[in-house]
């Protein structure tokens, strides 16, 4: 029986080893800092444009994150590799015959690709915040305002069930090419265009990515013509239960399944 401690380094040896995984981490960072303070600089030299609505409901914070769009697509491809590239390689038999423990093993990985996630995400959050507002100058907004500091560690657990959510559904499907299949144009497309089809929001209010960016917000409804149904917290509560039952689905299919 392999023990806890020996699991969780063995995991962190794969992940740091295999670069696919670094640079997938390195490209949230990047795309999600680079683009959020091109936007904020963006609305800064346009501010002016704005309508008096969109002035009074314009959330300084939240722009910083505008990048997070492209960003939160490089954490479900680290989340998919972390999980799916065993499947690819055929290195997931070694695995298993190492740690016949599945649940274990499987735990193992999400606790140490989460917990990086998590780093990598706060650190993210908190660059791009106070980058995003050195470029929104006057119109932009302090860490200490009320709110402010929430929404900024709400990004880092954002990018981070993000990215847990993903590894859930690779254990599910076994195969990263099927998972990022779906996920991608699910979160880059599906997701966004149904939060903007009248007869469909309701249901897109729902989903992981738009229930989750909630916790982002310092104005509930900026952006938005509609009121939100809940807040920010209970927002992350829908995505947190999302990741649990893929977390759950993921497991149970490891453990009825051969390698």
């Amino acid at each position: 029986m392999a023990s806890i401690p020996a699991v969780l380094r063995s995991e962190w040896t794969k992940i740091r080893t295999v670069s696919s995984t670094s640079w997938t981490l390195i490209s949230a960072l990047v795309v999600t800092v680079a683009l959020g303070a091109a936007l904020s600089a963006l609305l800064n030299s346009t501010f002016g444009d704005l309508s008096p609505t969109q002035r009074l409901t314009f959330d300084p914070t939240y722009t910083s994150f505008s990048g997070m769009v492209l960003g939160q697509l490089a954490m479900v491809v680290f989340g998919v590799l972390v999980v799916g590239s065993e499947y690819s390689s055929g290195m997931i038999r070694n695995s298993l015959a190492a740690v016949p423990q599945r649940g274990t093993f499987l735990f193992g990985k999400i606790l140490v690709a989460g917990v990086l996630a998590l780093v990598v995400g706060l650190v993210t959050g908190f660059l791009a915040f106070f980058l995003g507002q050195a470029l929104l100058g006057d119109h932009g907004t302090d860490i200490g305002e009320p709110n402010v500091l929430r929404a900024v560690i709400g990004s880092g657990l954002y990018m981070a069930l993000i990215a847990v959510f993903s590894m859930g559904v690779a254990a599910m499907l076994r195969s990263s090419i099927l998972s990022l299949g779906i996920l991608m144009p699910f979160f880059f497309l599906v997701s966004q265009i149904l939060s903007a089809v009248p007869v469909a929001k309701d249901v897109a209010r729902y989903f992981p990515d738009q229930a989750g960016s909630k916790i982002m917000r310092v104005v509930p409804d900026a952006l938005s013509p509609d009121k939100a149904p809940y807040g920010p917290w209970t927002g992350l509560g829908i995505m947190v239960l999302w990741v649990v039952a893929a977390l759950v689905g993921g497991y149970v299919v490891m453990k009825k399944r051969d390698a």
